[in-house]
């Protein structure tokens, strides 16, 4: 394996983090005595693969995976990583390899995020406009080519995984970065997997996000932690408690910023000035005076 070769580094007991350099996003394996979860998958096929690697090199167990939210970063790896055997690996097969595997591999997201994912040509196109926009253009066309695979297994509030000697909580806390933001609890590690309700390195992504909303969801994953706690945030290295509590005070702080200045019909750009975040506060005002307005 090459210096270069992405690779999970374990955070806690079983608990493995790969944080890929294209979009500096972060993917989650937790193992337990039975079985195992993916917490997302990447954007294009060829990353998947990749990721597919590297998660045999620690596991052979087979694995359920869960979308942590619907953007591409962390759900156009699906029908690859739902395949669960690298191509041309030789292990120990469980149920049904390759295609058959895929089929019944359970993919776990919130209803927002399934439903999103189920619209395939438009899930592609937005995927595409992003890239296409974004610091990686040239993997625009690579990303419109994937065959996006929806989750199959719906969250609405919460959801146990038993992997075998220990539980993976999933909890929808309500609407932040989307509309359907699921985070991820290895109680028996204290670790919690955020997906971009969190971010280390970069602000907020505030695109499809419900910016006077995102506080009372990250309150709420708040109280899942510890100053002990290992948090994985969707982008960047691990933080602590008092990483996503400073996080949490910019974000209601501008949430109160917005509140007041849509009330006193203060100017989006005016306001973007005087918030948090940075340039990234233009976004978020100009959504949540879209929100506010009923539009």
């Amino acid at each position: 394996m090459s210096s270069s070769t992405p690779a999970f580094v374990e955070i806690a007991d079983r608990v493995f983090v790969l944080r890929y350099p294209v979009f500096d996003v972060n993917v989650t394996l937790v193992v337990g005595d039975e079985a195992a979860v993916l917490v997302d998958t990447l954007s294009t096929g060829a990353q998947a693969a990749e990721l597919l690697a590297a998660a045999r090199r620690v596991t052979r167990a087979p694995w359920a995976i869960v979308n942590t939210h619907h953007h591409f970063d962390h759900a156009f790896g699906n029908a690859t990583l739902a395949r669960q055997e690298p191509a041309g690996d030789s292990f120990p097969t469980f149920g049904d390899p390759g295609a058959d595997a895929a089929a019944h591999t359970r993919i776990w997201a919130h209803e927002e995020t399934a439903r999103l994912l189920g619209h395939e040509e438009t899930a592609r196109r937005t995927a595409w406009e992003a890239v296409r926009a974004g610091s990686h253009p040239e993997l625009a066309d690579e990303v419109a080519r994937v065959a996006v695979l929806p989750p199959n297994e719906i969250v609405l509030t919460e959801a146990a995984l038993d992997l075998g000697g220990r539980v993976v909580v999933l909890s929808h806390f309500g609407r932040g970065h989307t509309a359907g933001d699921l985070v991820a609890h290895v109680p028996d590690a204290d670790v919690v997997i955020a997906g971009d309700l969190v971010e280390e390195s970069g602000p907020p992504d505030f695109g499809d996000a419900y910016p006077l909303e995102w506080p009372g969801t990250v309150a709420a994953l708040l109280r899942l932690t510890t100053p002990e706690t290992v948090v994985v945030p969707g982008h960047g290295a691990p933080v602590g408690q008092g990483f996503v509590t400073g996080q949490h005070e910019e974000l209601t702080e501008l949430e109160w910023l917005i509140r007041n200045g849509h009330a006193e019909r203060a100017r989006v750009d005016d306001l973007a000035r005087r918030a948090p975040f940075g340039a990234a506060a233009h976004v978020a005002v100009k959504r949540a005076y879209t929100l506010l307005d009923g539009e």
